[in-house]
């Protein structure tokens, strides 16, 4: 009785697996955050600005507040114990932070920065001519929802 239970419970698990559509495959976050600077660069460019140059202590705050976000489910500024970017970055180790931009649920670099360019303040921080350093983070939530942090520095 309890093999052909289990044989009845495994039978649809094995149809959903046979027949279901594969899942599209995770953008790694690596790739993510390139892009997204690099995009970066193209938006400051075409605006008459200069290139932002990556910079590692910023990326590593960015990125921790990307986990954070997709660890917890919280889409906020205000990071772990109520932290703010410019602390994050400056406990990251660069001593001069200039703006963030944070976003969710984007599938391609692409998506992120023509949602924050449309969007005054996004876009502000992206043409701000005076900021030389980025830094960008990307995580994925369990569920597979993506977060981005987006920091600059002057």
């Amino acid at each position: 009785m309890f093999r052909r239970l289990a044989l009845a419970a495994l039978a649809p698990a094995a149809a959903v697996m046979f027949f279901a559509a594969p899942a599209e495959a995770a953008t790694p976050v690596t790739t993510l955050q390139a892009g997204i600077a690099e995009l970066t660069n193209a938006q400051r460019k075409s605006h008459g600005c200069g290139a932002v140059t990556v910079n590692a202590n910023i990326t590593r705050a960015a990125r921790a507040h990307s986990v954070w976000m997709a660890k917890t489910g919280t889409f906020s500024h205000a990071g772990s114990g109520g932290s703010t970017f410019s602390a994050r970055v400056k406990a990251a180790g660069y001593q001069r932070p200039g703006g963030e931009n944070i976003a969710w649920g984007y599938r391609s670099a692409d998506a992120v920065v023509q949602a924050w360019m449309k969007s005054p303040g996004h876009r502000a921080n992206i043409l701000n001519c005076k900021f030389k350093t980025v830094g960008v983070g990307a995580a994925y939530a369990a569920n597979g929802a993506a977060y981005f942090t987006q920091d600059f520095g002057f």
